[in-house]
Formats: C-alpha cells, sequence, structure tokens
C-alpha cells in the first residue's frame, strides 16, 4: 500500500512558471518596492471584489497579483471564487493545474487534479485540454502506469469521452485519434507474443480504431490512411504502403474513407474562414454563423453540435449564438443531461440575457426537474442584472407559470400555493418602482384570479386589486380588471360597491367618461330599474361636468393655437426688409381695419378670461370630488405641504446629478459617500410621488466648484453594490427644453420692456403694435393684450393728440406723392 502511494504521488516541480519570491532570490534593488506594490494591487482587488463580485477583469487581475506575490491557498480561493461565477478559459485550468502539479504532493494530489481536469473540460470545447487530461492519466495513474485491467479501461473510457467531445473536430479532433492509437499500439507491443488469442483481439481493436477515424472528415484524413496502410503491411495483411489507391483495404473502409473525403472537400474552405486569424472577431463570428448554418443543412446533429461547441470556445459571450445554440438544441436533441448542461452554461456565459433564464425555467420543468433544482436557478436568475423591469417581470412570470401548471394540471404533491403567493408578492415589492402600468395591471390581474381560482381566497383576491388601488387608483383599467373580477365571481353587489367608489373620481385619459358609461351599461344587464335610475341619476351631473370642462379645454387649446400662429406672422413680418423707395408707413384705410380688429380682440380677450376662470372652478371641484372620503383637515394639510414643497427653489448652479443608486439608498449613504470630497449642503433623494418610495435618482449641493469637480471624479464608483453615475445638473438646459415644451421657463425673468427699447418706442411714435414680449411668458397671450409689466408711452394729451393726428387719413394725392418722392 506504502509503495502504491508512493507511485500515485506527484513530484513537485521547484522550477515552474509560478514563483514564491519568498524563496526566491532577491538581487534586483528594487524588489521590496515592487513586492509593496503587488501587495497594494491584491488589497485594492480585495475590496473590489468584496463589492462587485461580477468583476470579471477584477478576478483575472486578482489571480494574476496573487501567482506573482506566492500566496497559495489565497490563490486556490481566488480561482474557486471566480470558477463558482464564470466559466475559465481553458488556458486558465491548464495554468491551475499546472501550477497544482507543482506545489502538490502525497496520494491526494492526483485525485485533486483528476477533479479539475474533469471540471475543466466541461467549460469549454478544447481538444488541447483533453489531451493533457489524458497525458496526465497516462502517467500518474498507477492502475494505468501498471497496465491492469482497470487502469486500460479507465484510459480506454476516457479516449472515448474524449472523441465523443472532440472527435468530430475538422481541425484538431485527429490528435485525440492519434493518441488512442498510439496508447493501443503500446499494449499489442509489451503483449506475450506467445498469447496469440489477446494479440489477435488487440490488432483487431486497433483496426476498428483506423476504421472509425478513417470515416470521420478531418484535416488529417490523408495522412491517416497512409498510416493504416503502413500498420496494415506491417501486420502481413498483403497491402502495399506505397500504392495511393485504395487496394486492398475492405470495401466498406474504402467507401466510408471516400464519402469522409468529400464532406472534408466541401467544408475546406468554410475551415479557412473561420481559421483566418487575420479576420476581425465580427467577421470570424459571421463566418461561423453561415458554416453553422451550412451543417444544418445537412442534417447531422453530432456535427452541428460540435460546431457550435468550437464556435462558442472562441465567442462565450455571444448571446446570439447561444440563443441560436440552445434553441437548436430544444428542436432536435432529446438527451436532457446534455441539454440541462448546455442551458447552465449559457446562463453562467451571459447572465444578463433574460431570454436564456426563461427558456432554462422552461427546460428544467420541461424534464421533471426537482422543486429545489428549478427555484435555485430562479433565484440565480433575480440576482443577474438585466436591462429593464420588463425582464424581471418575464422571470417571475414564468417561475409562477410553472407553479401554476404544477399544482393544477401535474398535481405535485411538494408544490404549494403558497409558493405562488410568495413569488408574486416578492414580484410586486421588487418592481415597484416600475412605470409600465399595462404590465403591472396583467400581473396583478393573474395574482388575483389565482388566488381566486386556484387558492380558493376571495378574500385574498381582492385585496390584491386594493394594494394596486393604492398606487394606480387613477387608471380606468384597474378598476375595470376589478369590477370584471367581481361581476365573475357572481358578487354583483360587490361590483356596484367598487362603481359608487370610482365614479367620481378623476381618472386618466377618458377614464372617468369610460367609468361612468360602463356603469350605466352594468346596471343595465345586471341591476334592477330602481338601481339603473340611481346610477343614471349620480352619473348625469358627473358626464355634464365632465364634458364642459372638456370644451373649456378644447377652447384654450384652439385659442393657444390662434396666438401661436399668429405670433409666428408677426415674427416674419418683423424679419421682412423695406423695399427702396417705398414709404413702409401704414395705409389709413389699413390702420382702421386695425383699429377695429383691436376692439373686437379685446372682448374676446374678456370673454377668454371668464372662461379660464369658469374652467379652473370645474377643475378644482373635480379635483375635490375625486377626493371623496378624505378628512377636510387631512387635505389643508397637504396642501400646505403642497405649496411649502412648490416654494422651495434650487438653482443647481453646483449640483451633481446621480442615477442608478440602490432603491435602499439613504441621505447619509449618499453623505458617507461623499465623505472624502466634503462641501456637501443638502442632499435630496427623488421619489415617487405614489409610493414614496426611491426612485434611484438623486441631487448633491456642494458649496464650490472644487468640491463639485472632485465629486464627479467618483463617478462609476461601486455604492451599495450597484456602480452609480455621477454627472453635473445643468439647469440651463433644463429650463430652455421646459421652455420649449411647455411654453413657460423655469428662469423667472420678468416679461416687460427693458430700458434699453425705451427710448426706441418713443422715436417710433408711441405705437401699440411695435411692443416687444422681452419676457418669455407669453404663452396663450392674444395677440393685442399688453404683456406683464409694460408700460404705455402715450401718458400726456398732448401725446393723444399727436396720436390721433397721425391716425389722420391721407388722400389720394397725398398718398400717390408720397410714393413717387424720391
Amino acid at each position: 500500500m506504502a509503495e502504491e502511494e508512493e507511485q500515485s504521488a506527484i513530484p513537485m516541480h521547484t522550477d515552474d512558471v509560478m514563483s514564491d519570491p519568498k524563496t526566491g532570490s532577491d538581487s534586483d534593488s528594487d524588489s521590496d518596492s515592487d513586492d509593496e506594490a503587488v501587495k497594494l494591487q491584491i488589497q485594492t482587488l480585495e475590496s473590489e471584489l468584496y463589492t462587485n463580485p461580477a468583476n470579471y477583469d477584477a478576478h483575472v487581475q486578482y489571480i494574476s497579483a496573487l501567482r506573482k506575490e506566492g500566496e497559495l491557498e489565497k490563490l486556490r480561493g481566488a480561482r474557486e471564487a471566480m470558477s463558482e461565477v464564470f466559466p475559465l478559459t481553458p488556458a486558465m485550468w491548464q495554468e491551475w493545474i499546472k501550477d497544482e502539479i507543482s506545489i502538490s504532493s502525497g496520494s491526494d494530489a492526483f485525485t485533486a487534479v483528476e477533479k479539475l481536469y474533469e471540471r475543466g473540460v466541461l467549460d469549454y470545447l478544447s481538444v488541447s485540454l483533453w489531451c493533457d487530461y489524458i497525458n496526465f492519466v497516462q502517467e500518474y495513474d498507477p492502475f494505468v502506469r501498471e497496465g491492469s485491467p482497470t487502469g486500460i479501461s479507465k484510459l480506454r473510457n476516457l479516449f472515448e469521452r474524449a472523441l465523443t467531445a472532440a472527435g468530430l473536430h475538422i481541425a484538431e479532433g485527429y490528435k485525440i485519434w492519434e493518441a488512442y492509437r498510439k496508447f493501443e499500439q503500446t499494449l499489442l507491443d509489451t503483449m506475450d507474443k506467445t498469447d496469440i488469442e489477446s494479440r489477435e483481439k488487440q490488432v483487431q481493436h486497433i483496426r476498428n480504431i483506423f476504421h472509425r477515424q478513417l470515416s470521420v472528415p478531418h484535416t488529417a484524413l490523408n495522412v491517416t490512411l497512409i498510416a493504416y496502410k503502413s500498420w496494415e503491411a506491417e501486420q502481413g495483411t498483403g497491402i502495399d504502403p506505397n500504392n495511393s489507391s485504395l487496394d486492398g483495404i475492405a470495401a466498406h473502409t474504402s467507401s466510408a474513407y471516400q464519402k469522409a473525403l468529400e464532406m472534408l472537400n466541401t467544408r475546406v474552405h468554410l475551415e479557412d474562414l473561420v481559421s483566418k486569424q487575420e479576420s476581425t472577431d465580427l467577421e470570424r463570428l459571421q463566418e461561423y454563423m453561415a458554416y453553422l448554418k451550412f451543417e444544418q443543412t445537412s442534417g447531422d446533429p453530432a456535427r452541428v453540435q460540435i460546431l457550435y461547441e468550437r464556435a462558442i470556445a472562441e465567442f462565450p459571450i455571444s448571446a446570439d449564438l447561444w440563443l441560436n445554440y440552445t434553441e437548436y438544441l430544444d428542436r432536435t436533441l432529446k438527451a436532457a443531461k446534455i441539454v440541462k448542461d448546455v442551458y447552465c452554461r449559457a446562463t453562467r456565459n451571459c447572465p444578463w440575457v433574460k431570454e436564456l433564464w426563461v427558456r432554462y425555467l422552461l427546460i428544467l420543468e420541461r424534464l421533471h426537474a426537482s422543486e429545489e433544482d428549478i427555484s435555485a436557478v430562479f433565484e440565480k436568475s433575480l440576482n443577474c442584472t438585466f436591462s429593464s423591469l420588463d425582464e424581471y417581470l418575464d422571470i417571475f412570470l414564468t417561475r409562477v407559470d410553472g407553479l401554476r401548471r404544477r399544482i393544477s394540471i401535474d398535481g405535485e404533491p411538494n408544490v404549494e400555493f403558497a409558493l405562488i403567493r410568495d413569488t408574486f408578492q416578492r414580484a410586486s415589492d421588487y418592481l415597484s418602482e416600475m412605470n409600465s402600468t399595462g404590465s403591472l395591471l396583467h400581473m396583478y390581474r393573474y395574482w388575483a384570479r389565482l388566488e381566486s381560482s386556484l387558492g380558493k381566497d376571495i378574500v385574498a383576491a381582492r385585496g390584491v386589486w386594493e394594494s394596486l388601488l393604492k398606487s394606480s387608483g387613477s387608471i380606468y383599467e384597474v378598476w375595470e380588471g376589478y369590477i370584471s373580477m367581481e361581476i365573475g365571481a357572481g358578487h354583483i353587489n360587490n361590483a356596484r360597491s367598487l362603481y359608487k367608489r370610482c365614479y367620481s373620481k378623476r381618472l386618466s385619459g377618458t377614464g372617468s367618461e369610460d367609468i361612468c358609461h360602463s356603469w350605466i351599461r352594468f346596471e343595465r344587464e345586471y341591476g334592477t330599474l330602481q338601481d339603473l335610475d340611481h346610477a343614471v341619476q349620480k352619473v348625469s351631473p358627473r358626464l355634464a361636468e365632465l364634458q364642459l370642462f372638456r370644451l373649456l379645454q378644447d377652447s384654450k387649446y384652439v385659442a393657444v393655437s390662434t396666438d401661436q400662429t399668429d405670433t409666428s406672422s408677426k415674427v416674419k413680418e418683423k424679419k421682412r426688409k423695406p423695399v427702396p423707395g417705398v414709404n413702409s408707413e401704414e395705409s389709413p384705410a389699413k390702420r382702421q381695419k386695425g383699429t377695429s380688429q383691436n376692439l373686437n380682440q379685446k372682448k374676446s380677450h374678456n370673454v377668454d378670461k371668464n372662461q379660464l376662470k369658469t374652467s379652473d372652478v370645474v377643475e378644482e371641484k373635480e379635483h375635490s370630488e375625486g377626493q371623496v372620503g378624505k378628512p377636510e383637515r387631512e387635505n389643508d394639510v397637504e396642501t400646505k405641504a403642497s405649496s411649502v414643497t412648490k416654494s422651495r427653489h434650487y438653482n443647481d448652479q453646483c449640483t451633481a446629478f446621480m442615477s442608478n443608486l440602490n432603491f435602499k439608498a439613504t441621505g447619509e449613504d449618499l453623505r458617507n459617500f461623499f465623505s472624502d470630497v466634503g462641501g456637501i449642503k443638502d442632499v435630496r433623494i427623488l421619489k415617487d410621488k405614489f409610493t414614496g418610495k426611491s426612485r434611484g435618482l438623486a441631487y448633491i449641493d456642494f458649496s464650490d466648484d472644487e468640491h463639485l469637480a472632485a465629486a464627479l471624479k467618483k463617478n462609476k464608483r461601486i455604492l451599495l453594490g450597484k456602480k452609480v453615475s455621477i454627472a453635473r445638473s445643468d439647469p440651463k438646459q433644463g429650463r430652455k427644453e421646459g421652455s420649449t415644451k411647455h411654453g413657460k421657463s423655469e428662469s423667472k425673468e420678468p416679461t416687460q420692456i427693458s430700458e434699453g427699447n425705451k427710448g426706441t418706442h418713443s422715436d417710433q411714435g408711441h405705437r401699440e403694435d411695435k411692443v416687444q414680449m422681452i419676457g418669455k411668458n407669453t404663452f396663450a397671450a392674444p395677440r393685442n393684450v399688453r404683456p406683464l409689466g409694460y408700460t404705455s408711452n402715450i401718458n400726456t394729451d398732448s401725446d393723444r393728440v399727436a396720436e390721433v393726428a397721425d391716425e389722420q387719413p391721407k388722400s389720394n394725392d397725398e398718398f400717390r406723392k408720397m410714393l413717387l418722392r424720391k
């Protein structure tokens, strides 16, 4: 037993690439400073990985630094940590195994390294890694070295596994075939020559390997044929190895070889394209896609699968490649273990692709996986970072779909409805910041229906709708969905109570009118005549009120459109250049016409003012009706709070804008985050107006530009597990956009005539049609309404007389002389 342990031990190679600086020679004068720099780098990377374990580059740099430092235990742990999160490349596995071989000794060393090889060949397809694995077993496995039946069987099984994984690799698969033949030939050479039966059996075994290799297209096909003929000649079969023809070879072997050669010739140009090193990655990926399309038309799933594996080994984070691969396996391959393993690898390589996680959950359900396996995959998916909340919602709903099917259809005893309720509740909490009302409505409707139909709990179903009303009570579809559930369950009185609750509320869009009409239809179909009369009595004043409000809104819109059209025409008239030799003064007829128009417009402006006041009253009344049931004192408090909030003004002149914050981040967290910067005056976290929860956005006011500049340097740093974005707030741009979009501005610039323009107006004869609007608040102002701050230049009686004289009409002769002057 001691001899066996001594044989299985792996000798330590002290001259390996990895070296411990503590035991090596220190001849460089700056080695101490280098060691300090490496230690500092290790500490920095440890902190980064603690904050963000999904940082691939940090893992690679950390392993490299530990390898330089010679921290053996830390290095092993770092590699294990990275392997848990990411698949390792074949080169990483080879480096890891090489280090383990160099530092390991004892009876357990062989088993530990063998396990690393087993893990390595599963991440990516690599012929070189398979060959290293085979050579390692041949060299260090005591049973293989002894040539015992157990060892021979173990190595043959390993060769067959390698051929299954990579034997069809056209460019490199022949390496495994040749190693297999070499091993079997060694066994033949060591056999007792007197044991004729055993030797004949071994010869036939080698011949079968040759025949199998000759039937597979690979780049060394011709070389294999020559080697086969030479080997057959050594066995005394009479085949001439120098003859290039297939004479003497069995018919089935010759036919298989010719078919393999034909397949190789049709793929040579495709192999050249995917192996062309001077091509860009995008070009090579496109060539792989074309190659895959060609293989799929040939109809050999094994060849298609190995080509996908080759492409993935070179482009492991191509989402399209993984999606196509998994879709192909779903469609063609029925081997459950292979499909499951591919999905596991796909989600490890592209964890941000929601569709892969959804398919993974579905394939597990299709393969009747246990609840523990499905739950584990679901939890992993929630830890990934997707681009939108809709993708998280899809993950949640896929999980609920599977639970529903397994409860209602399959009747699994280990799955209870409480799992569905818990999943929905987690989704509701997780997606509280979601803006897509339609998606949330679908989820809540689904949840309520399952509570009622599968959970048999109508009270819980009502609770689902009530919770949605707290955040989306102004949406018509929410009320309609709640009411539809009650009607479907036959609870007519409950549905009627809901109509009474919501008909007077202010709903978005045309929801207020729609809910009134819906109540009338409901009473016609389900209620008595008294119920219908009561509904009509309630909704008729409400509909009339809403109709008046819509009319006033439309009239305001028309007034605004007319004003904007007139304003644009005035600007064009102002820019028009005068024609030389023609007096630009208006004719008396035009002046008289303009005067009458001004009088008419002043009258219409008074009417518009009254209409605007009326619409304000209607709007205020409608709002008050929408708050039925709220105490008056509470309304007063809310009004005061809102007025105080609106009165606060931030100029954002020295402010940083932060986004992608963790929703749990508080003002204290932000102050601590900028503690090294200092100069913080105020922290404002933006919150949802309905839920009061953080929106992941914040403004940080600083005392001066110097502190602000230091804060901006912390852009893309990690705060509470999320990489935050920090930019300078630009209030000027925001006001400019607000002015353009909404016809108003936050700049609070007074709308008045500037002092510099007063002289110009007086020189032009005090004419009212020449007033210039300096401010920006001219939205919806009629053409002849004077702007805020306007001071008339006609103050004295003499001025009025001069103006009247100026307005006296000229005769035709005077007008003709005026035109012909000059």
